[in-house]
This record gives C-alpha cells, sequence and structure tokens, in this order.
C-alpha cells in the first residue's frame, strides 16, 4: 500500500507557506505520508496558476488547502487515506 503523498507549492519567502509546512510537519501522522515541497517560482505554468494564492496543499492529487492549513483537520484526511 502506497503512502498518502501530500505537495505544498509555495514560494520563497512566503510566511503563509512556512506557516502551512509547520502545521504539516507537527502533524501526528507525518510519518504515515511522503511530503513534497514545489517552489512554483520554477514553473511558468505554476506561477501563473498559484501566483496569488499560496500556499497549496494537494493530497494525493486533490487541493485540500488553500492559504492556511489546519492541523487537525490535515490529520482527519490524512487518516483517511490510511
Amino acid at each position: 500500500m502506497t503512502k498518502p503523498h501530500v505537495i505544498v507549492y509555495s514560494r520563497p519567502g512566503c510566511h503563509l507557506c512556512d506557516k502551512a509546512k509547520l502545521a504539516i510537519s507537527l502533524s501526528e501522522l507525518r510519518d504515515h505520508f511522503t511530503f513534497e515541497e514545489v517552489n512554483i517560482e520554477l514553473d511558468r505554468e505554476l506561477l501563473r496558476k498559484y501566483q496569488y494564492d499560496i500556499p497549496v496543499v494537494t493530497l494525493n492529487g486533490v487541493e485540500i488547502f488553500r492559504h492556511r492549513v489546519n492541523t487537525d483537520e490535515f490529520n482527519r484526511l490524512i487518516q483517511m487515506q490510511l
């Protein structure tokens, strides 16, 4: 069985992105999912798509948060994938 995959779309210097990554890192389930951070500045299409809406967090390709992450809700969504 594959672990759920979490992606945070962000960019350097984004304080909301830092807060989102911290909320995810504090998850009690952090050993049960894979994590990837994508810098939108390195991809023209991602920059166009998310320029004013970061961070965007996806779980297995589905957007679950935009701008802010709620750790309790994040844990609930990960648990549903296990």
